[in-house]
């Protein structure tokens, strides 16, 4: 398949995808909106890329593919993606544990009137809401845009179950985000925000235990 690759597409399309990473760790030469720049709003944006790493890091295997031959890179790779997994998926859970902690104290304030509602409406109760929308919409046209080039690179991409899945999870979790950022009046975004980078965090999770299997699977065969 390698050989029918239509390598500017594919180029073009990997290089969309490591600008949605960047987006959501918040380059601030990326992050501009007329002549102001604004922070990463939220946890929802920036825990898209616990998913969205995985997938240029997928991606990236492929693009290596066309350059190292496949006797090396068949040997390398799944060692490389457990590592990438296991300390990926540390990451992942301990991104869980800091957005479930925020979202209680946010929940318990608002909920102890008068005072605790109070502290909450003066610390959470203001969401840059607008901010959000603007960054989601960037990255989603992104990874349309991905999506686009991947398959005028080579159709049989569409047959890569893993990297379709993974794909689809990605546009999924940026739909979430989005959703509920929008559902509730502005004074509780900041909640929905932190339940949806739990929910983002969790298929991440799973995405992450998925790929430890398959690298493990992987290490074992080539040892045979």
């Amino acid at each position: 398949m390698l050989d029918e690759l239509r390598r500017p597409f594919f180029i073009v399309a990997l290089v969309l995808m490591f600008l949605v990473v960047l987006i959501e760790v918040g380059s601030p030469w990326l992050m501009q909106v007329t002549d102001k720049s604004f922070d990463r709003p939220g946890y929802g944006v920036q825990y898209l890329v616990f998913i969205d790493a995985f997938l240029f890091y997928v991606s990236l295997l492929i693009g290596l593919a066309l350059i190292i031959p496949e006797r090396i890179q068949g040997r390398v790779q799944g060692c490389v993606t457990l590592v990438v997994s296991f300390f990926g998926c540390l990451g992942i859970i301990g991104a869980i544990i800091t957005a479930f902690i925020f979202l209680l104290l946010m929940i318990t304030l608002l909920l102890a009137p008068i005072f605790g509602t109070l502290a909450y409406l003066a610390i959470y109760g203001s969401f840059d809401r607008s901010g959000a929308n603007i960054t989601l919409s960037l990255i989603m046209a992104l990874k349309i845009g991905y999506c686009i080039l991947l398959i005028l690179a080579h159709q049989r991409f569409l047959q890569n179950k893993s990297l379709v899945l993974l794909t689809l999870t990605s546009l999924l979790a940026n739909l979430i985000v989005s959703f509920l950022h929008n559902l509730v009046p502005g004074i509780l975004v900041s909640i929905t925000d932190a339940l949806g980078a739990i929910v983002v965090a969790i298929l991440a999770l799973i995405w992450a235990i998925v790929f430890i299997i398959g690298s493990i699977v992987a290490i074992v065969r080539s040892i045979h």
